[in-house]
């Protein structure tokens, strides 16, 4: 069995869960998440836990309930404190604007971008150069985040583009004569 399965999820005050036979839903102060269950976990609620548990002796069992416990415990998480991405413009006239349910990026092409935001998440830019992306669900957070920074990623000479606020980008060195 799964290390990390083998761990109960505890459930805050304010964070309600109803489990269905096929999806467990879970709410909170922040939103509501629904993740789709495998036949192959059991979710039992133990007062304010949930405990999981393989439905069987197969591999395929066994390594889900490290999967889906992970999934859940996001979700609760998502739903009381929620998951957020900052990203760093590097770049002469690299600019960044929120604007209502989307962001307008200046990253040197000849247009400005406009990415919209899906439902459920919020962005900020605390300066021109700073993007804040926040959400409830980590994996939507994550995915808004890759595509903006695939816009225009960090190029390995001068570092120039679009960076998680904590990547590191190695540099390489130019050509010599």
């Amino acid at each position: 069995m799964s290390r990390i399965g083998k761990y109960p999820v505890v459930l805050p005050k304010g964070v309600e869960i109803s489990l269905g036979a096929e999806e467990i839903t879970v709410r909170g102060p922040l939103g509501t998440l629904t993740q789709r269950l495998t036949d192959a976990v059991k979710v039992n609620q133990q007062d304010d836990k949930l405990v999981f548990e393989a439905a069987n002796d197969s591999r395929h069992a066994r390594a889900m309930v490290g999967t889906t416990r992970s999934l859940v415990a996001n979700m609760v998480t998502g739903v009381t404190k929620g998951f957020e991405r900052k990203l760093n413009l590097v770049g002469v006239g690299f600019r960044a604007q929120a604007q209502g349910n989307a962001v307008k990026l200046q990253l040197g092409f000849s247009h400005d971008i406009v990415h919209p935001m899906p439902p459920g998440i919020k962005v900020e830019c605390p300066s021109q150069t700073e993007i804040v992306i926040r959400g409830s669900d980590k994996q939507v957070v994550g995915q808004v985040a890759a595509v903006i920074r695939g816009y225009r990623p960090p190029e390995p000479y001068k570092g120039k583009g679009v960076r998680y606020a904590d990547e590191q980008v190695i540099l390489k060195e130019t050509k010599k004569k």
